[in-house]
């Protein structure tokens, strides 16, 4: 597959080998949809920046769309986040959208592969193929996110260097390329999380509403 992406990150056309493709008729009967595991092994997930250091649109909209979500289920209480990567994508936007006080609530990556975890708010992987999503024990409230963006979330691990005898020469070949450095913070698609906003119920509390038309008036504003 081939893709053309303009100077703005959004994609233009996408071009398909017709060698890796084939016809299925409208009456053959659908593939059996991968297992949970099957993902874990096959699907490892979208790394979230691309080069030369731009945050991936996938992310973008994957965590936009969550964010919606998110929102929805806080009822307007402090929402705290892990460390790394999800505070990366989640927290800033959390703490520009929702107003502080006292309380807050949990949230924590759960699904397969992972430890059962008692949480107030699961952020639990979206089946690929059928849209489902993972379906925890014990959470209260569930936030279903994009496989791709989840799986990378979950078990991607960076290998931080560590001391060593002597130092590697300047013309080694490496075979462990650093990862790339995104150029700002994060920023969630606004026009996905506004769409998804739009079509909850909790879209009629007054608080969420009043996110809404925040964002829709100021959607270059931090943090989109």
């Amino acid at each position: 597959m081939a893709t053309r992406i303009d100077d703005c990150s959004f994609w233009q056309e996408v071009w398909l080998d017709p060698r890796a493709i084939r016809r299925v008729t409208a009456d053959a009967s659908p593939r059996r949809p991968a297992g949970w595991e099957d993902l874990r092994e096959g699907r490892p997930g979208v790394p979230p920046v691309e080069p030369p250091g731009q945050w991936s649109p996938l992310w973008a909209a994957a965590v936009g769309s969550a964010l919606a979500r998110l929102l929805a289920v806080s009822a307007g209480t402090r929402v705290t986040v892990p460390d790394g990567l999800v505070a990366d994508t989640f927290r800033r936007a959390l703490d520009a959208l929702l107003p502080p006080g006292p309380q807050t609530r949990a949230l924590t990556l759960v699904g397969p592969g992972l430890p059962a975890i008692a949480t107030d708010i699961a952020l639990v992987p979206q089946h690929p193929q059928t849209g489902e999503h993972w379906a925890p024990s014990g959470a209260a409230d569930v936030v279903p996110l994009s496989w791709d963006v989840w799986a990378h979330l979950a078990f991607h691990r960076d290998r931080r260097p560590v001391p060593g005898a002597g130092t590697m020469p300047d013309e080694a070949r490496r075979d462990d390329p650093p990862a790339l450095t995104p150029f700002g913070p994060f920023r969630p698609d606004s026009d996905v999380f506004l769409s998804t906003l739009a079509r909850l119920p909790e879209v009629r509390q007054p608080c969420l509403r009043e996110i809404y038309d925040h964002v829709r008036e100021h959607r270059y504003a931090d943090p989109f």
